[in-house]
């Protein structure tokens, strides 16, 4: 191992992201609920919008929940493998 870890590098704990990906997630199923509400009160064509709204979200809102944000210490360094002992002269 060349350069030594720094603690600020290392990933965001299973917890944190964890608590991430939920607020994310229920954010955009707060949104969609608006949207589904609109539904009842817009008329017209704007009522496309509240729908279109109503239906792709569900989907834009797992895939962005369960993406991996990549930040500059997403990757840990770990050491060499473990190579198995031989005894000397042997």
């Amino acid at each position: 191992m060349e350069e030594l870890q720094s603690i600020t590098s290392l990933p965001e704990s299973p917890e944190e992201e964890r608590n991430r990906r939920f607020l994310n997630y229920s954010i955009a199923m707060g949104i969609r609920f608006v949207c589904v509400i609109l539904c009842f009160f817009v008329h017209g064509w704007w009522l496309v919008l509240p729908v279109i709204g109503a239906v792709v979200l569900p989907y834009v809102a797992v895939v962005v929940a369960n993406a991996r944000m990549a930040g500059p210490g997403a990757s840990v360094e770990r050491p060499g493998q473990i190579l198995p002992y031989r005894e000397p002269g042997a």
